[in-house]
């Protein structure tokens, strides 16, 4: 039987004595947490065997165990869309939202104030805007229209050199007093920019998207009518929640340290560090999907701790938890699954890592009925790393803290003094 080692590596694409030098010192740093590998291993094998079990997948083949997900995932939208018809809204993105704002176990944050984006705005006249809408001027916009549609129509009229210029200026400048605490805002944009949009949602394959930084959710008014998009876009306002919620409190954070702004701009622009390798005992804080962007990023071969990770396991596990309140919803399936990943051969004998995380697998569902058969399984990587990281060091909680207080060196080092 393969070592705890060798079974992570292979899932994990990595080095078995990554995880060999890693996990000497981690046990020498982090006593509690001594027999991290063998419990992860341990859980995975068990979370694996349990969710083929409630998803009838009587062979262990990979067509079929992709097969059997992918009708899970079916099976789970066709309920979900069912339970979400009889919820209050005038259309499936206000009751998407409704739904979503009252199972979020994510609330509020410290945000940019709503005045000083309209200072920006004044002294920087969004013209493109400004021409859709049939503005004279900025004063007419703002006394026409709603803040944060103003503000989450930019990202998809404003040209991007538009974008990047001007609020780089913006917030080279900006204080913590022009930051306040408030709830976040799930916005349903109006239909008058569903045409507009239309490419954007074509660009991103997703109608949701947020301003960090101004605790912002907004949900563009275009159908998905593919299979799949509808329970994946919703996961993604859950998911968006407990980013934002995250980033305020380094927001609040960084409010009491000098170079406020300068700060500000790493988190907004997605900073990682470059590092080529670590010592054992570092960790690379990765606050992107680096497989998105490159899927031979060398850093995807390294020890990290993924904050996405985080903000994922927590909106399935608000979604999961609001379908325990229904008998006719078996989506609690996705609990604790978004980190699980299990080799199994295909039939020609060649071994894939299938993921059994939600996100994975609406996403295979979407490429698989579009033709393309895509299969994704880099969500669960980055979650098995971060679940590695949260099991050495005591749970998710303490894994907050340190990802917190150390997110502007962008690695956590638990490195001997000689070292």
């Amino acid at each position: 039987m393969k070592t705890a080692c060798e079974y992570l590596s292979e899932i994990l694409d990595a080095e078995p004595r990554t995880f060999l030098s890693l996990d000497k010192r981690m046990r020498e740093a982090c006593p509690n947490g001594a027999q991290a590998l063998e419990n992860v291993a341990e859980m995975n094998r068990k979370r694996a065997e349990s969710a083929l079990h409630k998803i009838n997948s009587g062979e262990m083949e990979l067509t079929h165990v992709r097969a059997a997900l992918r009708n899970a995932i079916l099976l789970h939208e066709k309920q979900f869309i069912s339970i979400l018809s009889k919820t209050a809204g005038n259309s499936d993105f206000e009751r998407a939202a409704n739904l979503a704002r009252r199972i979020s176990s994510a609330k509020s944050g410290f945000f940019l104030k709503i005045n000083k984006a309209e200072e920006i705005l004044r002294a920087n006249p969004p013209t493109a805007l400004l021409d859709f809408l049939g503005y004279a001027s900025v004063d007419k916009l703002m006394a026409n229209e709603d803040i944060a549609e103003i503000l989450s129509a930019l990202r998809f009229i404003e040209p991007q050199e538009w974008m990047l210029k001007t609020f780089d200026t913006a917030y080279s400048s900006i204080s913590p007093d022009y930051f306040e605490e408030r709830d976040i805002e799930l916005k349903v944009l109006s239909e008058k920019w569903t045409d507009v949009g239309r490419k954007f949602t074509e660009k991103k394959h997703h109608n949701v998207s947020h301003l960090k930084e101004f605790g912002i959710i907004f949900l563009n008014p275009v159908k998905m009518n593919v299979p799949g998009k509808f329970i994946r876009d919703f996961a993604l306002i859950l998911h968006y929640f407990h980013e934002i919620e995250f980033y305020s409190k380094l927001f609040k954070k960084y409010a009491g340290q000098i170079d406020f702004a300068g700060k500000l701009k790493s988190l907004l622009r997605g900073d990682v560090s470059e590092s080529e390798n670590t010592a054992p005992g570092e960790w690379l804080i990765v606050q992107r999907y680096l497989w998105k962007e490159n899927p031979k990023d060398h850093r995807l071969h390294l020890p990290r701790v993924n904050p996405e990770a985080l903000h994922w396991t927590r909106g399935e596990r608000d979604f999961a938890s609001f379908a325990l309140e229904f008998d006719d919803f078996d989506a609690e399936l996705w609990h604790d699954l978004d980190w699980v990943g299990e080799v199994f051969k295909d039939a020609d004998g060649t071994k894939k890592i299938v993921s059994f995380g939600l996100e994975d697998n609406v996403m295979s569902f979407v490429s698989f009925m579009e033709g393309r058969n895509e299969f994704f399984n880099y969500h669960q990587r980055e979650a098995m790393w971060t679940k590695i990281f949260s099991e050495y060091v005591g749970g998710e909680q303490e894994m907050e803290r340190m990802l917190l207080d150390n997110f502007g060196e962008g690695k956590v080092c638990f490195l001997k003094t000689s070292d």
